[in-house]
């Protein structure tokens, strides 16, 4: 019998979490799964979802990298009304799904500020028994690392959803690397729910591993980028002016700057690039192909990009995003840093010099990381692993 999933993904500031998302509906419409996908966040362009419904809800996006407050799609913070509307659009696309499983991606281990529209949706698929399974199987999405703010209240929270709702815990990551007791020191008390799934990483980057001559690696390129961008100025303009004191100054050089770079950044590192002779362009749809041949690639330490890194056995500096409370990213890559497997640069150090010292460490290991990386042999297969646990659960 064909499974109907209902896929619930709110991002608020990078398109990490929807790249992601998109990777698990493409698995689940392959392996039979009907998949309606309803997005909470901006319309990110061009977002394969391979054959799933979208549902697009009005759109909420925080209003600055602090997550100070929520935003509606014309700026303006969301009030009683827009959440009353919201949650209203949204129980009816669920109750018309006639969904099998519900998958709720980061909630209950994020997204607390659309409880006003989560608890209902939780609410409604518990109190459904008209389905031929019953009521539908509940699965929450999370990534291996979580941020963790030190609050044992919210943490008490969190497992009591767990426990009344959810029937899986479905982490993305491989325990060889970091077990979510790590950033959420309650797991234990969900052990029986809690699965892992391995790491999401694109079909094309895995697909590619291996089939690189390693010569060619070496004539390649010195790649920056920032995912999405949004928060990625500091690293771009500390990268043009590392150009000119790293050893592979003569080399190509280019910036992906990502949609979501704000307007005045964007010129002026584009205007800082042409003068260093450095490549500009905002989205590259073959950007995992610029890994498999790149000499370096500099970039944030978001979860999409340092597993593509991995996959594509791509030597790496990362400055992780640790603005505020962030963590994970900090931790994500100190774990892959002990391990070998690419250059850490603290973002608060980040100067020119130093990136480009990193720079060329990382380029003067590309053998050694590269082994060091199949060696390691993480499990990278995450979005078949997501799809066979949902359905073999919910039979």
């Amino acid at each position: 019998m064909t499974r109907r999933v209902f896929f619930y993904v709110q991002h608020l500031l990078g398109i990490g979490h929807m790249r992601r998302a998109a990777a698990i509906a493409r698995a689940l419409v392959q392996a039979g799964a009907e998949v309606v996908f309803a997005s909470g966040g901006e319309a990110v362009p061009g977002l394969d979802l391979g054959g799933a419904t979208l549902i697009q809800l009005p759109p909420a996006s925080a209003a600055d990298a602090n997550f100070s407050k929520i935003v509606d799609g014309d700026g303006r913070p969301i009030d009683e009304a827009w959440q009353k509307e919201r949650r209203r659009q949204l129980l009816e696309h669920f109750a018309a799904s006639r969904a099998d499983i519900l998958l709720t991606e980061m909630y209950p281990f994020g997204r607390r500020q659309f409880r006003f529209e989560l608890l209902p949706l939780l609410e409604a698929a518990a109190a459904r028994a008209d389905l031929p399974t019953g009521k539908p199987l509940i699965a929450c999405s999370v990534r291996d690392i979580l941020v963790d703010k030190g609050r044992a209240d919210r943490r008490a929270e969190t497992v009591a959803l767990v426990e009344r709702y959810f029937d899986l815990v479905l982490v993305h990551g491989d325990p060889r690397l970091v077990t979510l007791d790590r950033t959420f020191p309650d797991a234990p008390r969900f052990a029986d729910k809690l699965r892992y799934t391995g790491y999401v990483v694109e079909p094309s980057v895995r697909q590619g591993r291996g089939s690189r001559d390693p010569l060619d690696r070496q004539q390649g390129e010195i790649l920056v980028s920032a995912g999405g961008g949004a928060v990625g100025a500091p690293l771009f303009t500390a990268a043009i002016a590392a150009k000119a004191l790293s050893r592979y100054r003569a080399r190509p050089w280019r910036l992906i700057t990502g949609r979501n770079l704000p307007g005045a950044a964007a010129e002026e590192i584009a205007h800082r690039a042409a003068i260093a002779g450095i490549a500009v362009e905002t989205f590259r749809p073959d950007f995992p192909a610029l890994l498999q041949s790149c000499l370096v690639s500099v970039s944030q330490g978001g979860y999409n990009t340092v597993m593509e890194l991995l996959a594509a056995q791509c030597p790496a500096v990362i400055v992780p995003f640790a603005d505020g409370s962030e963590s994970e990213q900090t931790l994500r890559s100190r774990l892959l840093e002990e391990r070998g497997l690419l250059q850490l640069v603290d973002p608060a150090q980040l100067q020119p010099a130093g990136l480009a010292a990193a720079i060329d460490q990382a380029a003067g290991r590309a053998d050694e990381i590269a082994g060091a990386m199949a060696a390691f042999a993480l499990d990278l297969d995450g979005a078949a692993g997501t799809a066979k646990l949902l359905l073999q659960a919910s039979r």
